[in-house]
């Protein structure tokens, strides 16, 4: 069988965008079912299981935005999460690939390459942490990890209930978890979120009682912060620049009482929509930042 000019260039193309040696080597990494996935949220499951996948997307940004689990070398980079490289996953065969409802949309097409198995984490009125447990254990069981999923989400819990013994000499305060999205605006998180659930498992209030739309209100004006005087503000990054200039020199910012009055802490990148790693990741961030870090009573 020979192969058209064009679908031999198109072969040749995406095999370039994968890393060095990733093709020989995928089998090697993943030695059960070679998987693959475009979502991030169930990029870090697999990887917190010890799975490896063959592929994943967005790469460069899950290793600014999200940061842990690390991800391997061997791991291809499908591009953007929106376009992913189709030809490219083709070329490295993969068994089975997992999607959410943010991907579903790419369904038709990737089921040409492999069958595909949906988890959804996040939704209206959805309890993302709770699902991220079903998702750990249900991915554990359909890869043969079913001991290693189990242990994650144990030491999870375990985890939590540490982080909310070291928090235990809090002052009561409400805490607001927000994305600052340029100088003017900011993106909150309520209690449909993970930040909001990792919040009521360590035994902190949301301050924001407002509704949300899967897991986050839409941006609100920087003026809304003057309404919630009494609460902790809890930045989540990245930040822009622009965003930096403003906390730095902005004369509404520091007239803030949370600010005055030091309530702010400003955390390392964190996946908003992550799952059972993001959790803990922004449980650990947030016990560690000067606010809380000095009310420490047991070590998490």
């Amino acid at each position: 069988m020979t192969l058209s000019r064009r679908r031999l260039m198109a072969g040749l193309a995406a095999s370039a965008l994968l890393p060095a040696a990733s093709i020989s080597n995928a089998r090697a990494a993943t030695p059960e079912l070679r998987v693959a996935t475009l979502d991030w949220a169930l990029l870090e499951t697999l990887l917190a299981l010890g799975v490896t996948p063959v592929a994943g997307a967005e790469l460069v940004l899950y290793r600014q935005v999200v940061v842990e689990p690390e991800v391997p070398a061997s791991v291809a980079d499908l591009g953007l999460r929106g376009t992913p490289n189709y030809e490219a996953l083709r070329l490295l065969e993969p068994d089975l690939i997992f999607g959410s409802n943010y991907t579903s949309w790419s369904d038709p097409i990737l089921r040409k390459i492999a069958p595909v198995e949906n988890f959804s984490i996040y939704g209206r009125g959805a309890k993302p942490y709770a699902n991220s447990e079903q998702a750990a254990l249900t991915l554990g069981a359909r890869l043969g990890r079913s001991a290693a999923a189990q242990a994650l989400v144990a030491d999870a819990r375990a985890r939590l209930e540490a982080f909310k013994a070291r928090l235990a000499g809090h002052d009561g305060r409400p805490v607001l978890v927000i994305n600052l999205g340029d100088a003017r605006h900011f993106r909150v998180f309520g209690p449909d979120s993970m930040f909001g659930e990792v919040l009521e498992r360590i035994g902190l209030a949301n301050a924001w009682t407002g509704t949300t739309r899967y897991a986050a209100a839409a941006p609100l004006g920087l003026e809304t912060l003057a309404q919630m005087p009494d609460a902790i503000i809890v930045v989540i990054g990245p930040m822009p620049p622009a965003t930096r200039r403003m906390m730095a020199e902005s004369a509404f910012w520091h007239a803030l009482p949370n600010v005055r009055a030091g309530r702010v802490a400003v955390l390392a990148p964190i996946d908003p929509f992550g799952a059972l790693p993001a959790g803990l990741r922004f449980a650990r961030l947030l016990a560690e930042a000067a606010p809380f870090a000095g009310r420490a009573t047991a070590r998490g």
